[in-house]
Order: C-alpha cells, then structure tokens, then sequence
C-alpha cells in the first residue's frame, strides 16, 4: 500500500515539491511533464504500452513502469493498470497530462484513495465540470453569459422523433453537443428539423463510443464566430491568476490547429469582460491547478460561455511565451500544496506567440490521420522558436493514438513579427515517411485572413477545404525540388563523396502527392 505524502516529505530533495511523479500520460505531453519535473528536482515516472516501449517519453524518465497493451483502454486509459504502477514506483503524486483520464473523476478519486497527491483539480470539481449541461446551469446562474440552447438532455420519443417542444427558441441552424465530452466527438451541424432525428441518434451513438455517455444536448450554432479562451491558474489558497486569452479558431472537426496569444480579435474592453466571467465561472466550483475557460465571441464582440476545461491545454505554450511562466512546474507545485508566488500574481504579457500543430493527417484528405513511421525528423530553430514533440527520427506511429506529432511555437514582439517567425520555422520544418499536415500550415501563413487576423472558426472549411488546387507556379517549384533530390546521390558519388540523406521537404511531399494523385484519381 502506498504511504501518505505526509509520510512521505523526508524523502523530497530540497525545495522539490514531490520526490517522485508518475505521468499517466504518453507523447510529447509526457516529454513536457518531464522536463518540468527535472527542473523542479522531482524523480519522473513515465508509464508506457507495449507500443510505447521505445517512445521518446520512456527513454527521457528516470524510470518508468508498463501498464499494458497497445489499445488505450487496456494502457493509458486503465485506472487499475495506473494505480498499481504508481504504487509499484513508489510515486507521491500522478500527472495526467491532457486527454486520456486528465477530467475523469473517478481516476482522480482513485489517486487520493492510494494517499498521492492528483495534478489537477478535486474529484468533486472534475465531476460537476464533466457533465456539461450541470456546467451551463451553474455558469448561467452566475450570471455568465451562455449560448442559447437546452439545459437539459434532448430525447426523442420512442419512434425516433423529437418532440417541438423540446425546442423553445433555439432555431437552425444548431449544433448537438455531448453532455459528457468534447473535442468534437458527438457534435453535429443540424441544418434543419428535418436533419435532426437522424443526427440525434449518430450523435449520441458516438457520445456513448467516445465517453460511456449518450446524452446530447442541442445549441444554437453561433456563425460567423470566433473561439476565444482565458487561462486560469489557481492555488489551494483562493488566489486566482487570470493569465490572458488565446485564440483558437483555426480548427478543423471542431478541433484545434494552431492557436495564437493574444487574440487579434481582443480588445482592452472584451479582454476585461472575459477576465471578469471566467472568474465568475471558476467561482461555481472549488477550483485550483491551471483550467481554461472558454468562450464563443460574436461578430458583434457578444461573448458565451462554451466550457471550463480542468486541465492543461494542448497549447498552454503559448501562454507560457507569452507572460514568461511555467504553468506545468506551478501546476505540480500548487498539487503540492504551494501559494502561488507574487510574481504569477503580477505576471503581464509580452509580446506574441503563435502555435501550430503538426499532425500525421492529411490535410487534401479531410485531414485524415495516417499512421506509419517517422524515417525522419528536422524541426526548426533559432530566436523566438519553440518545439514540443514527442517522436524522433525511426518512431513508429501507433494507428491506436492521437496523430499529433509536434507543437511548433514562435514568440515575437508583435503578430507580425511573430507570423514571419512562424513562416520562416514552416519552412526550417520536414518530416518524412508519413503524410502531415506541414502543407496546410504553409499555405495558412500565407493565408490573407489569417496573416491580417481577420478570421473565424469558418476559415477551413470556406478558405481551404479539401485544399487549394496548385498554381502552376507551385508544381514547378515542386517538380523541380522533387528533382534536385533525387539527382543529389548521384552527384555525390560524380564528386566521389557520399550524400548523407535529407528529411523530405514540403516541396518534395507536395511533388509526391501530385504524382500520387495523376496517377490514382479520385
């Protein structure tokens, strides 16, 4: 059985928070974790499935414990397989990172039970977040504004139909929601009445696949719209730091590509407005560790509450370029028990940060995601640039977990210089032996909505879609890239020298797809 922390604290190294943390998590968000971990002075424990044995995660930890096979329900989301591997380390406290178990209560209950410290908010708090309609009524009697829509369940009779009744003033089009999850998973467009029936019962087909939870609720889909989030970070004390927003509208499936700091949509006055409501959200709970609070803005600057996410963002970095912090090492530290310090309290912004995300998806495809392996790996550097990945040249990519590969951030004095920075990382980047989403990015820098900050959660679906046809220009430029390449060993071994192989270029994977395509056509 495991001790208590108290029992424990003897064994902490001076000024570490926890002597030993396991994370329950896998890829470039257990990289992260770890890194924080040693600059804290804390042993890390990465726990890994069988497809994981060789990840990047599990070579960096200090040590690290198996807790099963390949599919994510018998690894990474096994609460019994996760307990036991923290007990069997030894750990103190458990991270679970984002995704996978980070909002489940239950998991959280669990950790406490074994006497380690959970990374993250009570169990109670994750539990009257996870139902999302509990979330809205609370939100809405606070005050808070929210997106007009049901505050209870919409259940079709027993022949299938939804009664009108269920629908008071909401219209179409609108948007079916999973009470019990998010990142797009049981959310449908309904266009029409005659649409809902039918998109009821996927929806909620897919909320129960996806969170053991069929319930759906309906929203009136706010269009044109732009997705705006506040960070939070709290202690076990009652101070609350609200650390900007961040702008998240380039999405595709309802979830996130790249994300920016601060929003260009924001102004002085809107950012004081979504200041005061996420304190007033993370006033209905007993709230502490980092959440984001996030929000629908009109094109009227009207702004909605969407949701309170109880953990750490996949794209927290921005924040952290932003106002110069930490937030996984204060995460670890308020677990711990710690005040914030002063300085978070005063942190102010500096400058911009852009985050983009590459995936193992193809973007010509709906964004697709591919499985494989990395053969290889050139990520960018230089001032202002950020890499958080997860893989390495010569990594498989299990087909059982998410695609995302990599997060790629620049910071820069200002949105255009930080869009030029990001411009310039896109180009330093190559990834070969899998098809990624490195061709969108490009063509999103050099996007006018996107380089003038003009844009809303629509920009894929209007702007790129399946992807813009080549110019005649581009494939040249991609023929001849194409063609340099594959001429390169061969002049090497004229000049009697060997030609060390180069990670594949965006230019070459474009040349590739082309010929791809002329000669499977769709």
């Amino acid at each position: 059985m495991a001790t208590s922390r108290s029992d424990r604290s003897s064994l902490r190294k001076d000024g570490a928070p926890f002597r030993r943390l396991l994370i329950a998590n896998r890829g470039e968000i257990a990289v992260r974790i770890i890194r924080a971990c040693r600059e804290l002075g804390i042993e890390s424990v990465a726990t890994y499935s069988d497809a994981d044995a060789d990840a990047l995660h599990v070579r960096m930890a200090d040590r690290s414990e198996r807790i099963g096979p390949a599919p994510a329900a018998d690894s990474y989301l096994s609460i019994e397989a996760l307990i036991a591997a923290a007990v069997r380390a030894d750990a103190e406290a458990v991270h679970p990172g984002y995704g996978f178990l980070s909002e489940n209560a239950t998991f959280a209950r669990a950790v406490e039970d074994a006497g380690l410290a959970f990374v993250g908010p009570p169990p109670a708090t994750l539990q009257s977040l996870g139902d999302k309609l509990a979330a809205r009524r609370a939100v809405a009697a606070a005050g808070v504004p929210i997106v007009p829509g049901l505050m209870v369940p919409l259940v079709a009779d027993g022949d299938g139909s939804v009664p009108r009744a269920d629908l008071p003033g909401i219209g179409f089009p609108a948007l079916l929601k999973a009470a019990a999850g998010g990142g797009g998973r049981g959310m449908r467009r309904v266009d029409n009445r005659a649409e809902l029936e039918g998109a009821l019962a996927a929806a909620a087909r897919e909320a129960l696949a996806a969170f053991g939870d069929g319930t759906i609720y309906l929203e009136r889909l706010i269009s044109p719209a732009r997705h705006v989030e506040v960070q939070l970070l709290g202690d076990r004390h009652g101070s609350l730091a609200v650390l900007g927003e961040r702008e998240c509208s380039v999405q595709r499936r309802h979830q996130k590509l790249v994300e920016e700091s601060p929003s260009p949509a924001v102004d002085p006055g809107l950012r004081a407005e979504l200041a005061a409501s996420a304190r007033q959200v993370a006033a209905t709970v007993a709230f502490h560790s980092a959440a984001t609070v996030e929000f629908l803005v009109d094109a009227d600057g009207g702004h909605y509450f969407l949701e309170m996410n109880t953990r750490l963002q996949v794209e927290h970095g921005v924040t952290e370029l932003v106002y110069g912090l930490d937030l996984v090492a204060w995460q670890i530290r308020v677990a711990a028990g710690e005040h914030l310090s002063e300085s978070v309290m005063a942190a102010a912004p500096l400058g911009h940060a852009i985050e983009a995300r590459v995936y193992a998806e193809d973007p010509h495809r709906a964004f697709a995601p591919v499985s494989g392996r990395v053969t290889s790996w050139r990520m960018p550097d230089g001032p202002g640039v950020r890499v958080d990945a997860g893989v390495t040249a010569d990594t498989p990519l299990p087909v059982e977990y998410d695609p995302l590969l990599a997060k790629l951030m620049v910071h820069a004095a200002d949105r255009p210089a930080a869009v030029v920075r990001l411009r310039r990382a896109l180009d330093e980047t190559a990834v070969g032996g899998v098809q990624t989403d490195l061709s969108f990015l490009r063509w999103l820098v050099d996007e006018p909505a996107f380089v003038s900050g003009a844009y809303d959660t629509g920009l894929i679906d209007n702007r790129w879609g399946e992807g813009p046809a080549l110019t005649d220009e581009q494939r040249s430029l991609a023929a001849e890239v194409a063609r340099q390449a594959r001429e390169r060993p061969a002049r090497s071994a004229a000049a009697g020298t060997v030609a060390a192989p180069l990670p594949e270029s965006g230019w070459q994977q474009i040349a590739r797809r082309e010929a791809v395509g002329r000669r499977q056509p769709e």
